[in-house]
């Protein structure tokens, strides 16, 4: 194993039989032998890769494309078919809520058990009880009953125990999507402090945000094989767009289908009438942009507080940007977004009209949206901007990617994911 390494997984492949109808008995699985066919299914289909020490990788794609498989064969809770996994040092891991959990007995019971299966001994749990509870905030819960526990409660201990065990690898699957906004923000911070003294994370989430806050490194698994890795800025829109364009399809099959039905009915009643609609493909898709054509950004300007334009600016500047577009096809319930990158392709920065609860707009005719940045505190440097429309069903109308830039002067000495004040104008 390379020295550098802390995980090398190599070649793994794993497959699991589904049975349709498999017999509850063993009268049944006697009397019936079509009870005991199956169909085997494979997950995993040859994967390899590498985690250096001190490093944070997101594991993305669809649902049963072999993610959720692949952390727990890291786990050990099931073993590979074939093919080899390496690890070095302690493994904490947050799989499912409450795992390892007795709902009868209490929270600071179930800590004691949960962090011995991590390898703690007795004596080391006493010694991080307060910051477990502590970080938990569960103190007025923490004698009682599991059981009686909400699953944000369950996601706040599980978490606690698992980030206090000093485990020199920590595994996340899709946990930090509970809980509320407050405690998420908590655990983020946790996680960046964690990774600050050279833990290795690797954390499978749907959230693209948040691995673009956390991690160096995605690999992008479809079909039970790696069809990309790299920085998630590269990574992330290749897959974003297929997911895309998957979503476009399935619309376009239901439409199909839709109006194949009114055919029919027109032809029952005998009021069928020539279809004279233009088909044509209003998708846009290269290197740096994508969508369905819905809806596309025209132009990006960029002012001071004074609205005059500028493109390089003073940290804790407030930096005002106008996005116009136009619009082929009404968006329904429209969301525009922004994402700020630093030129090494680290994410500071993103919101969107959803998140400011700026919803319920559509898109029908062209216009502006204007966003108001203020206090920008940013490192000195060139920093990437991209934008975004999407629609209510997720569908993507305009991904702009690079689609403006700016410079940054500052005497700061650090930055990272941060909180912008801001303000949205639709027009």
């Amino acid at each position: 194993m390379n020295p550098e390494n802390a995980i090398e997984v190599r070649n793994i492949t794993k497959s699991f039989k589904v049975y349709l109808d498999k017999g509850s008995t063993i009268k049944e699985k006697i009397v019936s032998n079509k009870r005991r066919k199956y169909e085997k299914r494979e997950i995993l289909r040859g994967i390899s890769f590498d985690v250096k020490k001190g490093e944070a990788i997101g594991l993305i794609g669809e649902n049963g494309c072999g993610k959720s498989t692949t952390l727990k064969l890291l786990t050990r809770i099931m073993y590979p078919d074939a093919g080899s996994i390496e690890m070095e040092g302690r493994v904490s891991s947050l799989i499912e809520l409450g795992a390892g959990f007795h709902p009868d007995m209490s929270g600071m019971e179930n800590i004691f058990i949960n962090a011995s299966i991590f390898g703690l001994s007795r004596k080391e749990i006493e010694r991080r009880l307060d910051d477990i509870i502590t970080f938990s905030e569960l103190e007025e819960f923490i004698d009682n009953p599991v059981r009686t526990y909400s699953s944000g409660m369950y996601m706040r201990l599980a978490f606690s125990v698992a980030i206090n065990v000093d485990a020199d690898i920590l595994l996340i699957d899709e946990i930090l999507g509970v809980g509320d906004a407050g405690f998420q923000a908590k655990c983020f911070n946790k996680l960046r402090e964690i990774k600050a003294k050279g833990t290795t994370i690797v954390i499978v989430s749907h959230s693209m945000g948040q691995i673009e806050q956390i991690c160096e490194r995605s690999v992008w698994i479809h079909e039970g094989k790696i069809k990309a890795e790299g920085t998630p800025r590269k990574v992330h829109p290749l897959y974003l767009n297929y997911m895309g364009e998957k979503r476009q399809e399935i619309a376009d099959k239901e439409a199909r289908r839709q109006k194949n039905k009114q055919k029919s009915a027109e032809k029952e009643n005998g009021t069928v009438q020539a279809d004279n609609t233009e088909h044509k493909d209003t998708g846009e898709k290269n290197g740096n942009r994508w969508g369905n054509g819905n809806a596309r950004i025209t132009g990006i300007e960029i002012w001071d507080s004074d609205k005059k334009k500028k493109t390089t600016f003073q940290t804790g500047s407030d930096i005002r940007i106008k996005i116009s577009y136009e619009v082929k096809k009404p968006v329904r319930n429209a969301v525009i977004g922004i994402a700020v990158y630093r030129s090494d392709e680290m994410h500071c920065y993103g919101t969107n009209t959803r998140i400011d609860k700026l919803e319920g707009f559509n898109l029908e005719k062209d216009g502006t949206a204007e966003l108001y940045l203020k206090n920008v505190n940013l490192l000195q440097g060139k920093y990437l901007m991209d934008f975004a429309i999407e629609s209510e069903d997720g569908s993507t109308a305009d991904y702009y990617k690079g689609a403006a830039s700016v410079e940054m002067f500052s005497v700061i000495e650090d930055v990272g994911v941060m909180r912008i004040e801001h303000e949205w104008n639709i027009k």
